[in-house]
């Protein structure tokens, strides 16, 4: 494991970041299983600061920079769940794989930069090597509650 002041934990604290409070499941689902040495997180919305979600359709409400703080948000609203679920984001070796959904018009083309936004927040909380993984990003047509962007992801646990 890293030392205390390469941790995790304390890049989150010194980039000032505010995590957002985790809910409890909107469904029937788990919103982090544990198997093995992965942790599964299941897919987060963009949660502003004050409770709400990040909606609109990029592309028509949206730009792409609108879509990257969307995804952003939904990276910080994962690593929320993941200290509730694990305690510390030191329990997290790496980043396995990021699966990013854009709320999008038909024509729109520019899905990875927009996932951008929560794949950049990771490699600033586990550095380059083990911030950034696999990773897909796609368009759909609608997304729970019209959420800009809806996003998953897998980590090996530390």
């Amino acid at each position: 494991m890293s030392s205390p002041q390469h941790s995790a934990q304390s890049r989150l604290a010194a980039l000032g970041l505010t995590l957002p409070p985790v809910g409890p499941p909107a469904g029937a689902y788990k919103p982090c299983l544990v198997v093995g040495r992965q942790a599964f997180v299941s897919g987060h919305l963009p949660v502003l600061p004050d409770g709400t979600r990040l909606r609109g359709r990029v592309g028509e409400d949206l730009d792409v920079a609108a879509g990257k703080e969307a995804a952003r948000l939904a990276g910080l609203a994962i690593l929320a769940t993941l200290v509730a679920s694990l305690g510390s984001l030191d329990a997290v070796g790496r980043v396995v794989k990021v699966l990013g959904l854009v709320n999008c018009t038909p024509d729109f083309e520019q899905h990875p930069q927009v996932i951008n936004g929560c794949s950049e927040l990771f490699a600033e909380i586990w550095g380059p090597d083990h911030g950034i993984g696999v990773r897909s990003a796609f368009g759909a047509v609608s997304l729970p509650l019209g959420v800009a962007v809806e996003i998953e992801a897998v980590f090996e646990l530390a």
